[in-house]
């Protein structure tokens, strides 16, 4: 019997595990379980609590390093640093490895760098910390040799950055290779900011931007593919100056030597280039050494020629007699009678020195340097008109050559006959040193007021005042005519025969100049306090004048006038300032103008 053939058997559907589309399929499934995960602890992380994970990755994970920026120099106009930036070096603890030896590397670091040595255990013992500061701005030799000595210390177990836990990163040092040379213009820096002069009012521009290096660290190494960023620093730009460092150190040396040999409080000198305005050299003593301030008195640290204000005294009769000219109110060779008192309408004028009834000329006036005479010549010009006047040479202004704290000086808003009358010879009004140089420019320029300059091209100052040679503005305040008759009468002062001042000559230049004697004021009281500012003012070559320079002398102990003390300070300086640049002799002599008739 034969059979029948066997039908083949139902079986159920199964996946067919060979087939490749099945296994992707799960594949897929697997991977979108898992960017589910992913998703979830990204919405965690970002969205739900994302400061707290933050933070807790800086204190635990994540090491933050500053990359300072290179701070701008401040150069003189030829390019002459007068403050950069040296090398130099952080030192840095990581504190979770420094605690244990914290005691021992305490020592060692205030022992070798002059550090506090509680201050400094603190920092390496902090809690739940991996970055602390233990020193800034440390030389490079210092930081070298300290973490040398560490090194030795440490032999016999590793003494590497995971175990000492201190590690050594590029930190510059502010340095000033001139030291005192114009310190109280440049200030200085301190550990982390600056303090004082254009290292502080142009900070902006100095200081760049320091950058970061930010990676994750475990045990001591950076953990690979964690956070790493790097902030490239972005350095400072330079601000260069219309300052002349040779002249001014000589500048400098003159006027130390003048407040010295008269035992005086202070004194300034101000060198501004006559047609530009542009400031060579601007003293002040006493100063400091930019790179030691801490061992200066606070009063020396500014610029004494900006910041302090006084009465000028008879230079100020320089101003005046321009204006009566400019007016047509007198020349030169105006006569007039000088009696020995002038009795006005609340006191008695007198002059410097006892004398009868003169017969003078204007020039005579300022040769002699004749209170009486500028009063009466100055009765002709209403109170109104000679303030305007006074205004335009820049008197009860700014300077606003950008050096921070000028003093704006005063000039009544409202003038009196009664304070006119000390005005036109220089009391009842005050000045600084850089604002009476300008004043006194106008003469040598033409009768043009050119601003003052210390800055070269442009710059911002920290309240937002735009300064520089690029902003040099321009005014006519009396007519070149005018400038010129009032030089006729400057220069008669320096003339040996008639004169006050024959110590201001310059050997082989025509010098014009005025000197100024002044009774300084006390602050507390208000009243004279017995004491003096001397000054002489000028310029030369009178005929073509190149340099204004103006000295200063306060409350010197030793009896002098502006002639006698000022004048011989103005004449070095002056002669250096004409060698220097190599101005030619004049060609012609001194003019001969009567003073007397």
């Amino acid at each position: 019997m034969t059979s029948s053939p066997r039908r083949p058997r139902r079986t159920s559907a199964k996946v067919d595990r060979g087939n490749p589309r099945g296994r992707l399929r799960v594949a897929f499934v697997l991977i979108a379980m898992l960017l589910s995960l992913f998703g979830a602890r990204l919405v965690q992380l970002q969205g739900l609590d994302p400061s707290s994970y933050a933070d807790l990755a800086e204190a635990k994970d994540v090491v933050k390093h500053d990359l300072p920026a290179t701070r701008g120099q401040i150069l003189d106009r030829n390019g002459v640093v007068l403050a950069g930036s040296v090398s130099g070096r952080m030192i840095t603890a990581n504190p979770s490895v420094t605690a244990p030896h914290a005691p021992e590397l305490a020592r060692l670091l205030a022992d070798e760098l002059s550090l506090d040595y509680f201050s400094t255990l603190e920092k390496l013992r902090q809690k739940d910390s991996r970055f602390a500061y233990i020193a800034r701005r440390v030389p490079a030799a210092d930081a070298r040799a300290v973490m040398t000595k560490i090194a030795e210390e440490n032999k016999g177990r590793e003494s590497d950055e995971r175990l000492v836990g201190l590690r050594t990163d590029d930190d510059p040092i502010r340095d000033y290779p001139a030291g005192e040379v114009a310190a109280n213009l440049i200030g200085f820096v301190g550990t982390d900011e600056p303090l004082a002069g254009f290292e502080l009012n142009y900070d902006a521009h100095l200081s760049g931007k320091d950058g970061y290096t930010r990676y994750t660290q475990g045990n001591g190494y950076k953990v690979p593919l964690a956070e790493n960023s790097t902030v490239e620093a972005v350095d400072g730009k330079d601000l260069t100056l219309t300052i002349d460092r040779e002249l001014q150190w000589y500048t400098q040396k003159v006027v130390a030597q003048t407040v010295e040999d008269y035992k005086a409080k202070s004194g300034v000198g101000v060198v501004m280039d006559s047609r530009t305005g542009e400031i060579l050299a601007l003293a002040d003593y006493p100063t400091y050494d930019a790179n030691s301030p801490s061992s200066a008195s606070q009063s020396d640290l500014g610029s004494r020629a900006l910041s302090d204000v006084y009465e000028p005294g008879s230079v100020a009769k320089v101003l005046t007699a321009a204006a009566l000219v400019d007016a047509g109110k007198v020349k030169a060779t105006t006569k007039l009678k000088i009696p020995s008192k002038l009795n006005r309408q609340d006191r008695v004028i007198g002059d410097w020195f006892d004398h009868g009834t003169l017969k003078m000329t204007m020039a005579g006036v300022i040769a002699q340097s004749s209170n009486i005479g500028t009063v009466l010549a100055a009765d002709s010009m209403s109170t109104d008109e000679l303030r305007e006047y006074l205004v335009k040479f820049g008197l009860g202004n700014r300077t606003d050559v950008g050096v921070k704290g000028e003093a704006r000086g005063l000039l009544p808003a409202t003038m009196t006959e009664q304070n006119k009358d000390r005005i036109v010879f220089g009391q009842s009004v005050s000045v600084n040193a850089v604002q009476m140089t300008a004043a006194v420019n106008v003469v040598a320029n033409g009768g043009v007021r050119v601003s003052p300059s210390l800055i070269s091209g442009a710059a911002i100052a920290a309240d937002g005042t735009e300064v520089g040679t690029d902003h040099t503005t321009r005014r006519q305040v009396v007519s070149k005519e005018a400038a010129h008759e009032t030089m006729l009468m400057m220069e008669r002062v320096v003339d040996p025969e008639v004169g006050v001042a024959p110590g201001a000559r310059v050997p082989g230049y025509r010098v014009a100049g005025k000197t100024g004697t002044a009774q300084r004021v006390d602050e507390d009281c208000g009243c004279y306090d017995g004491s003096y500012s001397l000054s002489f003012g000028g310029f030369a070559p009178a005929d073509d004048p190149r340099f204004t320079v103006y000295v200063v002398v306060h409350a010197p102990a030793v009896d002098g006038g502006g002639g006698s003390v000022g004048g011989p300070a103005f004449a070095k300086i002056m002669a250096r300032a004409l060698n220097r640049y190599g101005v030619a002799p004049s060609g012609s002599e001194p003019n001969q103008t009567p003073t007397e008739w």
